[in-house]
């Protein structure tokens, strides 16, 4: 503990005195000391002087369309050849934009950095710092991604001997609990529990100490564990129990995961290989995340992890840089004793672990294959809760001895790529500064960029332009760059003042459980997160009115205007544009605020089954058009229908041979066919339980989806703007909001 305190003291003090410093310096540039005055003067020299390899050239226009085409040729041609990225495909790609970004990076260093007074300068070098914060980053991306892995094939070689019992280690599964409604730990000990291998144990490891969690255990056939206290969170809970197990291997399900049936066979082989610590699968969600439900994009947009999982962890993973995402992994439980156990020093015990183990020595890979599904967060107020605790765990490693910067045992290339998930976060900052520079720019006259419209042509729009058609390309299609600003601007007030907070008082803030489970039967407001949004939006469109009124009554038409206005009027198509995105970025972002209702805790799948349904003496044939735990939608065959709404029915699976008890609650046409919804009476254990593993647990279930491109995703924007769902669908059905892919 003493280590611990002293390390934060000296990490922080490290950074007050970089600002205090900085701070020194710009006092001094502005009171026209001598000593600083002379080297900033130096510098604005050489930034109105560049040389001449920074400069676009006299024939700017056969120069663009040269650079432009072919580049973007090149870039387009390759993905539609290699419509995945393949190795050589990959490399091609890969090396055109680290040249363009190196290239846009220089031109921006030595010819666009405005010096010629204090106030300019200031927004001019703080907006540069904040796009090397952003740039760093996709340096580091970049050249991680010139080699990933793929253990698909490895996974089909290695099960086979856990398939046919060759290969078969003891397992304990751990489901931490702390505050978790039954329903859905319920079915997590059901899918556990139906998962394709025999040598397993489950524990339900509740945290809360709670009688009807007890009866649960009892109820389903599982082993139950508490302890006396709640010390150190999850990771204290898993720590707790790893002293009351045994098994070879553990593995870790949140309380709201669900395992396909092939999530051991799929895994455990890779333990076959004595070096192998730790395997990580995706996380995957069986219901949209906040932002595309209340967007009304459910079936478009795919979740923020998708990228992390499709993109970032391959490329770790070929890094030995792989992190442990706190749930649906398998860790030698010997290799796991040796490392000291789940990691207690820090918010994020599952990261550190896997810092700890490969610090050993050990290999911590990743399987890129969703054999899980869990609960994503049901409002933005829990999202943005979920993704606090995740930034201040992982900055934490800046101040605790696991910091995989400086922890002993790692290769460089391992803490490359845990430097570019420490600068992840720290983006946030650059995020919520790219709002503040266009305001800048209007109410004080600044001008942070120095560059004619011909060098942005020749420097910037090709860079831009090749990145924006690889992005989704190399991240499998999973997030355009568009819609990634989306979710990057509507938490990034919250973010980047926990990056302050965190750098200022790592550990002032505990452990807090993301809510699941909740319903809500109206709309709501997240007011705490639209606040700043809210005036961010005002003062932006007033920026934006200023920066038009300065155009249009002195700009247009006067060629010989003062000198101050002419250079202030350079900047017009910058300032202008910038305000303007802004403005229609903040109003998406304000419209995700708006939460929408959510009727029912339970999804409802599409999932087409064969159904024979019996109401008294008549029996009915039909098809499933939606399933869930409590209900079904199904298309009948039958047209000559009598009234039987609120008939008691049997409701027959007929491909599972499933009758539940069922009670038909609507009847209504869909086109030619008539269509019947019906709610299930209350099931008992042997009837929910195949119900559970149709629903959840079919190997192969969980598809990754394609994202939008970029004009698509332009146009759903506009869209929404126009059609926003709080006005246009204010009443939706369970079954509009809640549905799901199955």
């Amino acid at each position: 503990m003493t280590s611990q305190m002293s390390k934060p003291q000296a990490a922080t003090l490290v950074m007050l005195g970089t600002l205090l410093l900085s701070g020194a310096i710009v006092a001094a540039w502005f009171t026209e000391q001598g000593t600083i005055s002379m080297i900033f003067q130096q510098i604005n020299a050489m930034q109105e002087n560049p040389p001449m390899w920074v400069m676009a050239p006299m024939m700017v226009g056969r120069y663009l369309l040269f650079w432009t085409v072919v580049l973007m040729l090149s870039v387009f041609l390759i993905t539609k050849i290699s419509p995945r990225p393949q190795p050589w495909s990959r490399v091609l790609v890969v090396s055109i934009l680290l040249i363009l970004t190196i290239r846009y990076l220089t031109w921006r260093s030595l010819s666009t950095l405005n010096l010629d007074t204090p106030l300019n300068g200031v927004f001019s070098l703080g907006l540069f710092f904040l796009e090397l914060l952003t740039l760093v980053g996709s340096l580091i991306q970049l050249v991680l991604l010139l080699r990933v892995r793929d253990r698909r094939s490895e996974a089909d070689e290695r099960s086979r001997n856990v398939i046919n019992g060759n290969f078969a280690p003891t397992v304990d599964i751990l489901i931490p609990t702390y505050n978790e409604p039954e329903f859905i730990l319920r079915r997590t000990i059901i899918g556990c529990q139906a998962l394709d291998y025999p040598q397993k144990t489950i524990y339900l490891l509740d945290d809360t100490r709670r009688p009807e969690m007890r009866s649960l255990a009892t109820e389903l056939g599982c082993e139950y564990r508490t302890r006396p206290d709640n010390l150190y969170a999850k990771a204290g809970n898993l720590n707790h129990a790893l002293a009351q197990t045994n098994g070879e291997l553990i593995v870790v399900f949140d309380a709201d995961f669900i395992p396909t049936r092939n999530f051991l066979t799929r895994t455990v082989g890779f333990f076959q290989d004595s070096q192998v610590a730790l395997v990580q699968t995706p996380q995957t969600f069986y219901n949209p995340d906040p932002i595309a439900r209340n967007l009304g994009l459910e079936d478009i947009l795919t979740p923020e992890e998708e990228v992390f999982y499709r993109q970032i962890q391959p490329f770790r993973d070929a890094a030995g840089g792989v992190i442990c995402a706190g749930t649906s992994f398998v860790v030698r439980r010997s290799a796991l004793t040796e490392a000291g156990c789940f990691f207690t020093g820090s918010l994020s015990e599952d990261y550190f672990t896997g810092i700890r183990l490969a610090a050993q020595g050990y290999k911590v890979v990743y399987l890129n294959e969703k054999l899980s599904a869990g609960l994503a967060a049901e409002n933005i107020a829990a999202q943005a809760l979920q993704r606090i605790r995740w930034a201040q765990g992982t900055l934490q490693a800046f101040f605790i001895q696991a910091n995989p910067l400086t922890i002993r045992g790692l290769r460089p290339l391992q803490r490359l790529a845990h430097l570019e998930g420490l600068l992840h976060w720290f983006t946030s900052l650059s995020r919520l500064g790219f709002l503040f520079i266009p305001l800048a720019y209007a109410f004080l006259g600044v001008i942070p960029v120095r560059a004619t419209p011909a060098d942005a042509a020749y420097f910037f729009l090709p860079y831009y332009l090749v990145q924006i058609t690889a992005a989704a390309w190399l991240n499998e299609r999973s997030r355009s760059a568009l819609l990634a600003d989306i979710y990057s601007l509507v938490l990034c007030f919250p973010l980047a003042m926990t990056v302050i907070r965190v750098m200022l008082n790592p550990f002032g803030k505990g452990f807090q459980v993301t809510p699941k489970g909740g319903t809500s039967d109206r709309f709501t407001f997240n007011w705490q997160l639209a606040f700043p949004l809210m005036a961010m939006f005002l003062a932006s469109a007033i920026s934006f009115w200023v920066n038009l009124g300065i155009y249009t009554m002195n700009g247009m038409g006067q060629p010989n205007l003062p000198l101050e206005l002419a250079e202030r009027l350079k900047g017009f198509d910058l300032g202008l544009f910038w305000s303007l995105y802004n403005l229609l970025m903040l109003s998406i972002s304000l419209l995700i605020l708006i939460d929408v209702p959510r009727l029912s805790p339970y999804e409802w799948f599409k999932l087409r089954r064969t159904v024979r349904l019996q109401s008294g003496d008549r029996a009915f044939w039909g098809t499933t058009s939606l399933l869930s735990e409590v209900g079904a939608e199904v298309i009948l065959t039958q047209t000559n229908l009598p009234d039987f709404v609120e008939q008691p029915a049997q409701f027959e699976l007929l491909e599972e041979g499933l009758v539940l008890p069922s009670r038909i609650v609507s009847q209504r046409w869909q086109g030619d066919s008539p269509s019947i919804q019906v709610t299930f009476e209350p099931l008992t254990l042997a009837q929910h339980r195949p119900l559970v593993e149709l629903l959840f647990c079919r190997p192969g279930q969980w598809k990754s989806r394609c994202a939008p491109g970029e004009l698509r995703s332009i146009w759903l924007l506009f869209r929404i703007l126009l059609r926003p769902r709080v006005v246009f669908d204010r009443h939706p059905s369970i079954s509009a909001i809640s549905v799901t892919q199955g």
